[in-house]
């Protein structure tokens, strides 16, 4: 599955460019003409990776970087910053706002792909090794999940309490879905459907976002009380 980097940029032209360059490179490329546009259009694909102009109409770069740090799902997101200004102090800035990296226009695109390419391998294997560590919050969840799990299926039936409804879920969100209302963790998930365990935390973030609930539990109780997946019974 090729990575999702969201490009943000008011220069068409530029913007265009880059795209087309990046996804010659093997990535998947959304864009966005904004920082107001780039946070809804980063809140809907959760990118893996975001590349940002600085000066730009409504919402700058430093304001959408702001966002994006103050939410808890990108809080590790890399931005590389993109900006005609090359100056030492606005580089400084730009790191000290958190950015990833910062590359003055005019750039060279390899350049560009050379450095997103680095700082993901980078995530991915600093990832790897901490994935066998496991994390008591995520194993307090999964012990609730399966408190309600039982509660909600006492003597082997479901005792819904709203009406059934239909959501547009991807084959895999689905699959994530009725993984996670089994209890399993976001590693077990991943070995379970062979991918990584960042993509089950973008399937898992996009659940909520389509089901309107903001935790794993919430999750599991809404897709049971709604018929969004069926019941195990003893």
């Amino acid at each position: 599955m090729a990575e999702q980097l969201l490009l943000v940029d008011d220069e068409p032209g530029l913007r265009e460019a880059v795209q087309a360059y990046l996804e010659d490179s093997g990535f998947t490329v959304h864009t966005a003409t904004n920082g107001d546009e780039g946070w809804d259009v980063a809140q809907r694909i959760l990118p893996d990776l975001v590349i940002s102009d600085v000066m730009m109409p409504q919402v700058d770069g430093y304001q959408l970087l702001k966002r994006l740090r103050e939410d808890p799902r990108f809080q590790s997101l890399p931005v590389i910053f993109l900006t005609a200004r090359g100056m030492t102090n606005d580089r400084i800035q730009g790191y000290d706002a958190g950015c990833d990296a910062y590359l003055p226009k005019p750039f060279d695109p390899d350049e560009l792909v050379a450095i997103v390419k680095n700082i993901l391998s980078r995530q991915k294997a600093a990832q790897a090794g901490s994935g066998d560590i496991e994390n008591p919050d995520v194993a307090e969840l999964a012990r609730q999940i399966k408190e309600i799990k039982a509660l909600l299926t006492q003597k082997g039936t479901l005792q819904t309490t709203a009406a059934p409804i239909h959501i547009d879920f991807t084959p895999r969100e689905q699959s994530v879905l009725e993984l996670v209302v089994d209890g399993l963790m976001n590693k077990e998930i991943a070995r379970r459907l062979d991918t990584s365990v960042r993509n089950v935390e973008k399937y898992v973030s996009r659940l909520f976002t389509k089901t309107g609930t903001n935790s794993r539990t919430e999750l599991v109780r809404f897709a049971l009380e709604h018929g969004l997946v069926k019941p195990k019974g003893n």
